[in-house]
């Protein structure tokens, strides 16, 4: 079976794995092509911006349990910091400042 062609965010594409897993939930599907483009570009930045293979893995599984209760959005991370159209925020840049010390 083909995966549908489903789109992706502002900056970031959808990878194939998630869109699979996308398309092979009707919920999170529905939910998917409802969404803003900005608000698809979180989940993908969400699902892989992860540094291991296994958190990925999770990231998909949990996104989609979040799609399927209705979860437009990605909760309590920093956000997509690829964007170029706004400033990261002050708070941030703190985050990011103390990951690159450890």
């Amino acid at each position: 079976m083909r995966t549908p062609k489903l789109p992706g965010g502002t900056i970031h594409k959808l990878p194939d794995d998630f869109a699979a897993a996308i398309a092979g939930d009707a919920r999170a599907l529905s939910l998917w092509q409802d969404i803003t483009p900005l608000a698809r570009n979180e989940w993908v930045c969400w699902v892989t911006s992860g540094k291991l293979a296994e958190t990925r893995t999770k990231r998909i599984r949990v996104g989609l349990d979040k799609m399927r209760k209705g979860e437009r959005r990605p909760c309590c991370w920093i956000g997509c910091i690829h964007r170029t159209d706004k400033e990261i925020s002050p708070s941030v840049k703190g985050i990011l400042e103390k990951r690159a010390k450890k």
